[in-house]
């Protein structure tokens, strides 16, 4: 049975989410096996139940590869688009006052729209069309009726997208269509959710109540691609789950000079607050008809690569081209081909760029980090609940991750053990980008799946049986990735069904 090897200089640290659809659909164990982490199911598109017909092949196909793989939910939410256009569109020249409104039986001087939004919008605010190519000012709203002025010249077609960077939905960003899409998530069994066109930390907070009412225990995705997004990051980063960077509409909102710029604002938000980022739009799109990518492309990958992303998405590369397998296939290459240059280099953990609230290690401090007890285990050392009393959770969880990383780079250690019940040890381990893999191994097949694509994790579901811990050392030894005389550094709760309650280093030394 194939696994990916968990080699320090041939694993892939960073993840790889493929949206599957009409490409890609018969192809899943292909694009498993080639390097895929996440599987992206895009409910813009298809039914119900051939969403739900596909992740039950993704389950299956992971099963027979022993893997944990993510599913995730996307909503397309509210997005706005022009009605039905005369067959050939309609050209538009700067200057022009272009009249939209919803409803049937329109007059020709009226520009149809999907959905009404003529109550939410201001005079002033701007309106774009076609993705951004063409855009107008909002100069007047009169009985539903939304006027603005062409501020350039170009030319619309039927159902074309509309982006209103100004204007701030006052219903939520959950449409009719993504409250319908929701009733099917636990039905999908999946991982996450990604909410489009998220503007504050609320409209988390009212996806995390319509998931409570399923009983859906699907994570939060957080796609930052607004004005309004932006403006708020930090408290929506701190809301969420995790957070995409989903760079196609961004760029329409802000301008696309300013994308590259809170992409790496949300990277470092991400680790800050230990969430998963997902950078995602067009990162190998000319691979669609090419079995080659640009070199813009290939170097758009090593950048999100240096700048520790936590995965990399394929959208219409593996959901409609031509290449889809290839295309996973060439994105693992280049990620592994970065990732040997800039892991030592850019991304990996400097004591001297932590934050405050971390203990710091004084190795002259009490006794050795290495003191030999016994040939298997050679040191236990836990943080003592009256060591700092002012001290949070979240900064110990912090102080204790780095304090094995820092272990794990003195001895050379093959991996970093994590033990966890809900992916926190693992993603405060990962935040601080360690040198070599991080096994996080969890009896919760749930857990396993969302961990997925966490940067630089390879899942184990374990048995909550007292072995477990030589279950796991056997398993690594059985792959060949582990062998007599290495060193493994785990970090744990000793309470291990508490949440961020990691606490505990152990020395594992292979025999």
């Amino acid at each position: 049975m194939p696994h990916e090897e968990i080699d320090a200089r041939k694993y892939k640290k960073t993840k790889i989410i493929a949206t599957i659809g009409p490409a890609s659909q018969e192809k899943i164990d292909l694009l498993l096996k080639s390097g895929v982490n996440g599987i992206r199911l895009n409910f813009s598109h298809n039914t119900h139940k051939w969403h739900c017909d596909i992740a039950e092949k993704v389950r299956k196909e992971a099963k027979k590869l022993d893997r944990s793989v993510a599913i995730i939910q996307d909503l397309p939410g509210p997005k706005i688009r022009l009605g039905k256009l005369p067959t050939g569109g309609i050209e538009i020249k700067a200057g022009q006052t272009l009249r939209f409104k919803h409803g049937e039986n329109l007059s020709s001087e009226m520009l149809p729209i999907q959905h009404d939004f003529s109550k939410q919008v201001k005079k002033g605010e701007r309106l774009f069309l076609r993705d951004g190519q063409i855009q107008t000012e909002i100069i007047s709203i009169n009985s539903g009726v939304i006027s603005s002025k062409a501020l350039n010249s170009g030319k619309i077609m039927s159902d074309h997208g509309i982006n209103l960077p100004d204007t701030i939905f006052k219903d939520g960003v959950l449409s009719e269509k993504d409250k319908k899409d929701l009733t099917v998530t636990n039905k999908l069994d999946a991982d996450y959710v990604a909410v489009s066109f998220i503007n504050t930390p609320q409209d988390i907070y009212d996806v995390r109540n319509q998931l409570s009412k399923h009983k859906a225990n699907a994570k939060i995705i957080a796609k930052i691609e607004t004005k309004a997004a932006v403006e708020n990051l930090e408290e929506i980063i701190k809301a969420t789950d995790a957070v995409m960077i989903a760079r196609g509409d961004l760029a329409i909102e802000v301008g696309p000079e300013q994308v590259p710029i809170i992409g790496r604002e949300i990277i470092l938000l991400g680790r800050k607050y230990r969430k998963p980022v997902i950078m995602a739009t067009q990162m190998m799109e000319s691979m669609m008809t090419s079995t080659t990518p640009s070199r813009a492309e290939a170097n758009d990958v090593a950048t999100a690569v240096s700048l520790g992303v936590d995965s990399l998405m394929l959208s219409g590369e593996s959901a409609i081209g031509q290449f889809p397998v290839e295309t996973v296939q060439m994105m693992k290459k280049i990620i592994l081909s970065a990732e040997q240059y800039f892991i030592n280099t850019s991304v990996a953990v400097q004591l001297t760029q932590q934050d405050e609230d971390i203990i710091s290690v004084n190795e002259n401090e009490g006794p050795g980090l290495v003191d030999k007890l016994d040939q298997k285990t050679r040191l236990v050392f836990s943080r003592q609940p009256k060591l700092s009393p002012n001290i949070s959770s979240e900064a110990a969880q912090t102080s204790i991750s780095f304090a094995a990383i820092t272990l794990a780079d003195q001895l050379k250690a093959k991996v970093i053990l994590a033990e966890t019940a809900t992916g926190s040890t693992a993603l405060s381990i990962a935040s601080l980008r360690p040198n070599c893999p991080i096994i996080i191994a969890s009896p919760d097949p749930k857990v396993c799946n969302q961990c997925s694509i966490i940067w630089g994790g390879k899942t184990f579901l374990v048995s909550k049986s007292k072995n477990r811990k030589a279950a796991i050392i056997n398993k690594l030894k059985d792959r060949k990735s582990i062998s007599a005389g290495d060193w493994v550094v785990e970090a744990y709760g000793q309470n291990r069904d508490v949440a961020g309650g990691t606490d505990t280093i152990r020395l594992i030394e292979v025999v």
